[in-house]
């Protein structure tokens, strides 16, 4: 059960000699959601091994060019691969006119069809799910319509504790019940049909209901794990409570805290933002990327933020960050 995140580019609008456009590539339970796809998102995932064919939904979080020019490559390497799933792109309303430019120029063969999902969520909004996973959008501050990303795992059912079972005698609909998370409630008067001397609880059949709590009598397996990302935005009041409690928080830092100024005036945040973001949302932990090109040396980035909140980290190309999988004990 992996959930791993594979960092592709961490430059901002304009590429460096090692530092590419904006693209990560989530990987959970085998599922890969490809989030934004600058240019060169295809060079990198081939340096890092990730299957073209196995992305199957695609976040773009706004229509600049550092954040699509990568689509059109490919989606036309997919056609050539043959591919005929359906791909899944989740975007803005505007990303309708790119898609049909590209469909009408370079679609030619292509046997697989590209669902276009519009997003209009004015707050975090579930748009897409699996048996085990939930894909989220929320709008950011940004110069034209932006969204952001959570992908985070559902909560699990209750594994119920073995001991119990033969201790309450208890039946297939009540293994059920506290499977849910529901405490099990027997009316008085119902009789578990098992004696003391055997070790088992007997309902005398008079009395008060018997409760067998889900606290006492099954657990949660593991905790659900959690990731969000946050480019491109200004700080806003929202934004923190929105992604509160986020195992791992990529939120982008364009500049360092001195050029506040410049963020401001660009609908961008500094490192300062960014730090203060995830110790108001409590997150587990931050990783910065969306770095301005004129900074080479990024140890000033990090110091700033971990001045603040210290579980920070910068973004590499070719980063690949596991969640490690937390599981609960029968205690």
């Amino acid at each position: 059960m992996n959930f791993t995140l594979n960092i592709l580019g961490t430059a901002s609008a304009l590429p460096t000699s090692d530092r590419y456009s904006s693209a990560h590539v989530l990987d959970v339970h085998g599922r890969l959601f490809l989030i934004d796809c600058g240019e060169g998102t295809q060079m990198q995932m081939r340096r890092m091994g990730i299957p073209f064919m196995k992305v199957d939904t695609v976040c773009l979080s706004h229509i600049h060019g550092d954040h699509i020019f990568g689509i059109f490559g490919l989606l036309s390497t997919m056609g050539m691969l043959g591919r005929t799933a359906c791909l899944n792109i989740f975007a803005p309303a505007s990303f309708g006119a790119v898609l049909s430019f590209f469909l009408s120029t370079f679609g030619e063969g292509l046997r697989f069809r590209i669902e276009h999902h519009v997003l209009d969520s004015q707050e975090p909004e579930v748009i897409f799910q699996t048996r085990t996973t939930e894909l989220l959008s929320f709008p950011l501050r940004h110069r034209i319509e932006t969204y952001g990303f959570m992908v985070r795992e559902k909560e699990p059912a209750f594994n119920v504790r073995k001991e119990c079972i033969r201790k309450y005698g208890l039946s297939l609909a009540e293994i059920g019940t506290l499977k849910r998370g529901e405490d099990v409630v027997r009316p008085a008067g119902v009789d578990a049909g098992f004696s003391m001397e055997d070790g088992f609880v007997r309902h005398s059949g008079t009395g008060e209901p018997l409760v067998i709590p889900v606290s006492e009598a099954a657990y949660r397996p593991f905790r659900p794990r959690s990731y969000a990302y946050c480019s491109d935005t200004a700080p806003f009041p929202e934004l923190a409570g929105w992604v509160r409690g986020v195992d791992l928080l990529y939120h982008e830092a364009t500049y360092p805290s001195e050029m506040k100024d410049l963020a401001e005036k660009t609908f961008h945040s500094t490192t300062e933002d960014a730090a203060r973001c995830a110790l108001e949302a409590g997150a587990g932990r931050l990783v910065i990327g969306h770095y301005s090109s004129r900074f080479r040396d990024l140890a000033p980035f990090l110091e700033q933020t971990r001045a603040i909140f210290p579980e920070s980290s910068l973004a590499h190309e070719g980063d690949v960050i596991e969640i490690l999988l937390e599981r609960a004990g029968k205690q």
